[in-house]
């Protein structure tokens, strides 16, 4: 296709107005773009608008406008220094309940207290702190990949010669002209004044998987016409509601309108794009993106090539304005479930010390003097352990998805929002499929397979890359060629078998027959002619040599007007005849045919069928002519024979049937909501075995109140044809329904879902913008659901951790000081010293921190892990209340059975004696309520286990083990009487094993019957 422009003639434009200014030039996400008017003014009118002209700017002008309207580049998105990660962390629920309780403590002069918080505070800090700064490390080696220079033309002085160099594309700045090939990203958003079958891929600013024809429009739209110099807009298959894609092929479009991306298109060889509307009705109205003059920052050329001068840059591009308009994120699932728990902390330590205050005054008459024991019993409710274990077990688990699944954790509670993922929402194009078509049949004209036309349009495809002036392949065609290849090595494996079992008569009569036809494959010594034995055989199979092997004559390339290719060959052995070979879009390849309007109906009625099951389709058809040496064109497109069609489909990711199967088994609900055709996108979900359902296009969404669309998303499979505006939504609606919610995209068109999903998720090659706005980064290739589903599976490990310390912690906490309150109400004097519950805590505290280290039970894993707060509130107070029967039975038995009645006195022997009682339930409840522990175990294992019945391997048994085995030495040890403990008599010991064995059985009973209620709930 010839480069034209109206521009390119003079050199500068014609004196026009003064050099604007900065206001002046156009914004490419304002009202230049949004209102039309780049669209309505000629190449040359934009570039005097610009003050430019096609030989690009000096370079004196270049700099004056870089310093007048900056760098083309994003506002700067500030690195967070080391202390400002550290205050930042201080705002966390878990970590400001511990420094309100350490400050308190700090007031009453229980200075070991104060003093053992604020270490853990500063541990839990560092330890976030530091995670995500590596994960912001990681995440700055991966914006180093992208590339940063564009080819643009500068000139020394006005009297100098334009000259093409590479220059930082930051450096870009209205007016310049730039130069576009294939693979280059688009650097800024730009007016295209010269284009060479020039196609662009807008997925990341669109979400349309689909190139995009782009081309000069010279002249500006009329009403009810089409813009000169460009291509005409072309209706969708009549009366059938189907639109012709990017390559000419047909594919389903919205029934009834038809209407879709207009003019679509790629390389040399390309096929097609249309517009359209239905037949008959009023083209709608078309954004933006739709401008085929137009392309835009964040877009890639897929093929050909063109000079467009840029017009926008910096914060004013489209791509700047989507990112801009994005509103902040709201809060996550974490973030719901720790404001919630800690809030149930907060209102239980301010209803602790009044309580035991009023309580000792009423029946003690002790005044102030309880307030340290008051501030006691709360920081005794405190999981003071927590912000560590919470940090160190999404830590690790960031380190290992980094380390082995590279999955980038950018934000620490992102892991645990994975965890309770139950709803995955994500594009079709790059997760499902490859964005790389692949020939799933070849059809003749009654709908029946034939290879013959596979063969033809192979030797279409073949020969207009050969003969092209620039030959760049497009995906369709190597599709094509792949196919007819693969084709003809199977057709030569099952030759090669038909041989092999074969007799030798029916061998030599093979080559009787092959000598016969004159494709003997081998020389007359005997030897294999490499190339030709293939060819012989696929011959046999399809009547025809392959490609290669006939004789190229001449070749008209696809245009956009036309929306097909031709191939001109001569047959070996046929001297005098040439053969015409046309490929393209079906209604376009039919009319060309000799065909009366019933056949021709026909055979639209079937495109349209095989469409609707979410086939692309191009049309086959040859024609024989005389030899001459006069040059083809459009004209001799005329007469055809009709052959058949070729039915693509995208190429199907190989990992995602398995991984969405996985996905599924773990509980999470996969919803993909895509800018595609419906058919499109039903057929990729049904060959990868997700049900779609009834696919539900956007249409409608606008009309339906959230509750509606709520009650719709929570049936629907596939949304097609979505808008950024409508992915947010759906995904917003889904929040709101009580559904933790994960979404995976990588353009800008995309930034509002990630910033609506509880977690923003997206792949190493996504636009900055997602990437910055993604709380996880998958640092491998693509859209990789596996790497997914590692990290939900980590996620989930990370959260069952943080959720079975929550438990353990909080129902022995609640049992203790349920204890504690009823001791200082019943005994003369205090029921712990506050150095014992100092070194009491410490003691379990350390022994949790295995619990990061803990192996999760497979089961666990299988459904979403939420930190629900009415749950744990249930759990705590049951098990709670359990704890402190233990302990009200341990003091009967200091009181009763080792003194009698009036032993209480005996201070020292009570501390002992529940200091010990404590650490051992405390172990108890580390074992057995440890989350999957018969789940784990492997049946017949028993002899194996270790102590407390599970294995020693274990970090919690060993850990339990310690506890316990401190808990009755250390008031035997040196360290005792400092502490205020002394040695117990040996018939405490034999009473304590009674307690802790019913204590024991009690728990064992009550968990199971709260694992049956959680499974019937």
């Amino acid at each position: 296709m010839p480069e034209t422009s109206e521009a390119e003639e003079s050199g500068r434009t014609a004196p026009g107005p003064p050099a604007p200014s900065p206001s002046a030039f156009p914004a490419p996400g304002g009202a230049a773009v949004n209102g039309g008017g780049l669209r309505e003014l000629t190449s040359l009118q934009v570039l005097r608008t610009l003050d430019t002209g096609p030989r690009g700017l000096t370079d004196g002008d270049a700099a004056e406008r870089l310093a007048r309207f900056g760098e083309n580049t994003l506002p700067a998105r500030r690195a967070v220094s080391w202390p400002g990660r550290f205050l930042r962390s201080l705002r966390d629920p878990f970590t400001a309940v511990l420094l309100c309780l350490g400050l308190v403590s700090a007031a009453v002069a229980a200075w070991g207290t104060a003093c053992v918080i604020t270490v853990l505070v500063v541990v839990s800090c560092v330890l976030r702190s530091a995670g995500e700064h590596r994960a912001d490390r990681s995440m700055a080696g991966l914006r180093d990949l992208v590339a940063t220079t564009a080819t643009v033309l500068r000139r020394a002085d006005g009297k100098a010669a334009p000259v093409a160099r590479e220059i930082p594309v930051d450096e870009l700045v209205p007016g310049d002209v730039v130069r576009l090939g294939p693979g280059d990203l688009v650097p800024a958003d730009v007016r295209l004044l010269r284009a060479n079958n020039l196609s662009v891929n807008q997925a990341a600013l669109t979400g349309e998987s689909a190139p995009v024809v782009k081309h000069p429009v010279d002249a500006p739209n009329r009403p009810g016409g089409r813009p000169t110099g460009g291509a005409p807009t072309d209706n969708a298959l009549t009366g059938h509601g189907h639109e012709p894609t990017h390559d000419g092929s047909t594919r389903n479009g919205p029934t009834g309108n038809g209407h879709g991306p207009a003019g679509n298109g790629n390389g040399p060889t390309g096929h097609v794009p249309t517009g359209g509307g239905a037949t008959g009705g009023e083209a709608p109205e078309s954004g933006p993106f739709d401008a085929p003059q137009l392309c835009f920052q964040g877009s890639s050329v897929m093929a050909g090539s063109g000079t467009a001068v840029v017009v926008a840059t910096g914060v004013h591009t489209r791509f700047a304005a989507a990112h801009d308009s994005v509103h902040p994120r709201g809060p996550s699932a974490f973030d719901r479930s720790v404001h919630g728990i800690s809030w149930i902390l907060i209102r239980f330590m301010l209803l602790t010390p009044p309580l035991v205050l009023m309580a000792n005054a009423a029946l003690r008459g002790r005044g102030l003097e309880t307030l340290p024991f008051a501030v006691a019993v709360a920081v005794g409710l405190t999981p003071e352990m927590l912000p560590v274990i919470v940090t160190t077990c999404l830590a690790r688990g960031a380190s290992l998805l980094a380390r082995v699944h590279g999955v980038i954790v950018r934000r620490l509670p992102a892991l645990h929002d994975l965890g309770a993922v139950d709803v995955l929402c994500l594009d079709k194009t790059g997760t499902l499929t490859q964005d790389r078509p692949v020939v799933v049949r070849a059809l003749d004209a009654d709908g029946r397979d034939d290879p013959e036309v596979l063969h033809w349009a192979a030797v279409n495809a073949w020969w207009t890359l050969q003969l092209a002036d620039l030959p760049v392949p497009d995906a369709l065609d190597e599709a094509i060629l792949d196919a007819d290849d693969a084709l003809g090595e199977a057709i030569l494996v099952a030759h090669d078998a038909s041989d092999a079992c074969g007799t030798a008569d029916a061998a030599d009569t093979a080559d009787t027959a092959d000598t016969a036809d004159g494709d003997d494959g081998d020389d007359a010594s005997g030897h294999d002619v490499p190339g030709r034995d293939r060819a012989d055989v696929v011959g046999h199979g399809r009547g025809a040599a392959v490609p290669f092997d006939y004789d190229g004559i001449a070749a008209v390339p696809f245009d956009p007007a036309r929306r097909l290719s031709t191939a001109v060959v001569r047959t070996p052995g046929r001297l005098g005849v040439h053969t015409l070979v046309v490929k393209g879009a079906v209604e376009n390849v039919l009319e060309r045919c000799a065909l009366d309007d019933a056949e021709r109906q026909r055979l639209l009625a079937l495109a349209a069928d095989r469409a609707d099951d979410g086939l692309r389709l191009l049309a086959v058809a040859t024609a024989e002519r005389p030899a001459r040496q006069r040059a083809y064109t459009p004209a001799d497109e005329r007469g055809l024979t009709f052959t058949g069609f070729v039915a693509l489909r995208e190429e199907l990711v190989p990992s995602a049937a398995g991984a969405l199967r996985v996905l599924a088994d773990r509980g999470v609900t996969v919803k993909v909501l895509t800018g595609d055709h419906p058919g499109t996108v039903a057929r990729a979900c049904r060959d990868l075995g997700l049900d779609p359902g009834e696919v539900c296009t956007v249409d409608g969404i606008d009309r339906l109140t959230d509750r509606e669309l709520a009650e719709l998303a929570d049936r629907t499979t596939v949304f097609a044809r979505c808008t950024p505006e409508h992915k947010a939504r759906i995904v917003t609606t889904l929040r709101a329904a009580g559904h933790t919610t994960g979404f995976l995209g990588d353009g800008v068109n995309d930034l509002p879902a990630l910033h609506a999903a509880d977690v923003g998720i997206c792949p190493r090659d996504a636009v900055d913008v997602a990437r910055e706005s993604a709380g996880v980064v998958l640092a491998g290739h693509g859209k990789d659901l596996t790497a997914i589903d590692h990290a939900i599976a980590e996620g989930r490990r990370s959260s069952v951790t943080i959720a079975t310390y929550l438990r353990i912690t909080l129902s022995s906490n609640l049992g203790n000081v349920i204890a504690m309150l009823a001791a200082g109400l019943l005994l003369p004097f205090l029921p712990m010293l506050p150095a014992q519950a100092l070194v009491q805590n410490l003691c379990f505290d350390a022994a949790q921190l295995t619990f990061s280290y803990d192996r999760v039970a497979p089961a666990a894993l299988r459904r979403p892990t939420m930190l629900r707060p009415r749950d744990f509130l249930r759990f705590i107070t049951a098990f709670g209340a359990l704890n402190a029967v233990a302990d009200l039975a341990t003091f009967a038995v200091l009181a009763l059975a080792l003194r009698g009645p009036g032993g209480t006195d005996d201070e020292a022997l009570f501390h002992s004696g529940w200091f010990t009682e404590n650490l051992l339930t405390q172990a108890l409840v580390m074992v057995l309520l440890r989350t999957g522990r018969r789940t784990a175990e492997a049946p017949g294992a028993s002899g194996a286990r270790g102590v407390f019945g599970i294995r020693g391997i274990s970090p919690v048994g060993r850990a339990a083990a310690a506890l316990a085995v401190t808990g009755l030495l250390l008031p035997l040890s040196p360290l005792g009487p400092p502490l205020g403990m002394t040695a117990l008599p040996s018939v405490y010991y034999l009473l304590l094993v009674v307690v802790l064995g019913l204590y024991a059985v009690a728990l064992a009973v009550a968990r199971r019957r709260h694992e049956n209620r959680g499974a019937r709930a």
